[in-house]
C-alpha cells in the first residue's frame, strides 16, 4: 500500500488520478493503451489515460454463468471476439456443450450491444505487441478482472498490467501470476467491498461511459 494515498477516495475520478501517479513510469511508453472495464472502471481509466498521455478504449467482458446457477462462471466473453472457459467448472457439468450453447448467444448479444453503445462503428484496436494497462475501480473477488486478463492474452499484447486504485490484499497477491505487473496504491486490511473505500460510489451510467470515451478520443 502506498502510504501517501488517503482513503476513502472521493470518487472514481480522484481514484484514477491517484492510480495515474502510481503508473507514471509508463508515461511515454510507445504504443501504450489503457483499457477500462465498464462501467465503473471507465472513470478511473479516463484519468489514468490522461495522466499517461495514452489512448483509452473500453474492454467489455461478459460472464458466462452456469444455467440455473448464474453466479458460477463457466467462462467469459470479451471485446475482440475472445472466449475463455473455466475448465474446472466445465468438466463438472453434466452437459457442458448445451450449457454453453444456452448462455453464449445471450451474452454475445449483450456484449455486442455494449460495444455498439460505447465504441460505435470504430473497430476494436489491434493489441498485438502493444503494452496494455487494464483498469477497474477496485478488486474484491477479482473474477471479472481475471476473465479480462485471460481474454487479453490471445490478442497478443506485449505486456499486460493490471491496475486498480484499491484491492483486497489477498486477491491482489493472487494476480501476480495472471499478468506482468500489478499496480495498486491501496491494499487496506479489513477489506469487505470496493465501495467502502469511496465517499461517492454510485453506479456509472452508459451515458457517462460514452462521454468519457469520446472526450478521451478527442484529447488523443
Amino acid at each position: 500500500m502506498n502510504e501517501s494515498v488517503t482513503l476513502p477516495y472521493t470518487d472514481r475520478r480522484q481514484a484514477g488520478r491517484e492510480l495515474g501517479r502510481a503508473l507514471k513510469h509508463y508515461r511515454g511508453t510507445p504504443d501504450l493503451l489503457v483499457l477500462g472495464l465498464p462501467r465503473g472502471g471507465i472513470p478511473v481509466a479516463y484519468e489514468v489515460a490522461a495522466a499517461l498521455n495514452a489512448p483509452l478504449e473500453v474492454f467489455v467482458v461478459r460472464k458466462l454463468g452456469v444455467p440455473g446457477h448464474e453466479e458460477l462462471a463457466m467462462g467469459a466473453l470479451a471485446s475482440g471476439g475472445t472466449t475463455v472457459l473455466n475448465e474446472e467448472v466445465i468438466q463438472s457439468l453434466h452437459d457442458p456443450e448445451r450449457a454453453i450453447e444456452t448462455v453464449k448467444p445471450i451474452e454475445w448479444k449483450e456484449l455486442e450491444r455494449r460495444e455498439r453503445l460505447y465504441r460505435g462503428a470504430r473497430p476494436f484496436p489491434d493489441l498485438n505487441e502493444r503494452p496494455v494497462i487494464l483498469v477497474d475501480d477496485g478488486l474484491a473477488t477479482g473474477a471479472t478482472m481475471r476473465a479480462a486478463l485471460r481474454a487479453l492474452q490471445p490478442l497478443g499484447p506485449s505486456r499486460r498490467v493490471m491496475a486498480v486504485p484499491v484491492a483486497a490484499p489477498s486477491t491482489a497477491a493472487a494476480f501476480s501470476e495472471e499478468c506482468d505487473e500489478v499496480v495498486c496504491p491501496a491494499l487496506p486490511p479489513g477489506f469487505r467491498a470496493v465501495g467502502q473505500f469511496y465517499d461517492y460510489f454510485d453506479q456509472t451510467t452508459d451515458d457517462e461511459v460514452h462521454e468519457l470515451l469520446a472526450s478521451s478520443r478527442l484529447a488523443n
